[in-house]
């Protein structure tokens, strides 16, 4: 039988479900506006980030402003660009101090296992029966509302969701035939984990890094919302929302449209790493077939 004459292969039909979708497309598009306006927020905002440009509070959309006014008078969506800026550069520096601390002991307690990975779980545990808000709340309470305690609470916390993860990772792949095989010639376990066990980890924790990003704008937003995070005069999307909470009785949109765009970036962001991980099974699959 000639070539020309053979059915499809399940390779082909398996890429095409790999193929960017439509909702990950849009997605994809909402983070890159996000991020443009992070990046170019002070020469695309018309007014300064504390600066009263009314002296009407909670002025409607296309009065005083393109989105209106706060409690204060300032201008919106001036604020709104600041704060894309302050909620996507804490989030980032959360998510990456949880995953320093997260692998690195997760990944450490794989590997040496006995009294390390028993020490270091039940610590782990112990952190994680207490509601992650609560003790936040705590630390923070405890330490006072600068950014540094803030950055370093919520990513500690964070940290051990990650430590979990990276932890199971670790086991999982470590009993492979090709971690037996460099541990028979001779290998250590920096070059274990750095040239076996990490490059084959890192699909699921670009993933898990995509997740724990969104939970740390929830958290940060929910923090800034409850007056622990972010203090005024700076702009936040969480710290907005609750400055002009009471403007809603006026009619004013001032707390609905910060709201909005978290719900705009944690959605974006929760579609590309679902469509992330589906692109990653389509390609386990690909593996067996082959094999």
């Amino acid at each position: 039988m000639s070539d020309a004459t053979e059915l499809p292969t399940p390779r082909a039909s398996v890429f095409a479900g790999l193929r960017l979708t439509w909702t990950a497309t849009i997605a994809g598009l909402v983070l890159l506006f996000w991020l443009i306006l992070a990046l170019f927020g002070p020469w695309i905002a018309p007014h300064g980030e504390a600066e009263i440009i009314s002296g009407t509070t909670f002025a409607p959309i296309g009065e005083g402003g393109l989105l209106g006014t706060d409690k204060l008078g300032r201008d919106v969506f001036s604020r709104l660009i600041y704060g894309v800026r302050t909620t996507l550069l804490l989030a980032l520096i959360t998510t990456v101090i949880s995953f320093a601390f997260g692998v690195t002991l997760g990944f450490a307690a794989a590997i040496l296992k006995g009294w390390f990975d028993i020490v270091v779980s039940r610590i782990v545990e112990a952190f994680m029966a207490f509601p992650s808000t609560l003790l936040a709340l705590v630390v923070i309470g405890a330490f006072g509302t600068s950014i540094t305690v803030l950055v370093l609470t919520v990513g500690l916390v964070l940290s051990t969701s990650v430590f979990r993860v990276s932890r199971a990772l670790g086991y999982d792949i470590g009993v492979m035939d090709f971690v037996e095989a460099a541990r028979a010639r001779g290998e250590g376990t920096w070059w274990i984990l750095t040239r076996e066990i990490l490059p084959n980890s890192m699909a699921p924790l670009i993933a898990e890094f995509g997740l724990r990003f969104t939970f740390s704008i929830l958290f940060l937003s929910g923090l800034s919302f409850l007056g622990l995070g972010v203090q005024e005069p700076a702009a936040d999307w969480g710290l907005m929302v609750q400055e002009n909470v009471g403007g809603l009785f006026l009619g004013s949109s001032a707390a609905l449209i910060p709201a909005a765009c978290i719900a705009s970036l944690t959605v974006a962001m929760n579609l590309l790493v679902d469509w992330f991980q589906q692109r990653q099974q389509g390609e386990t699959v690909l593996e067996k077939i082959d094999q």
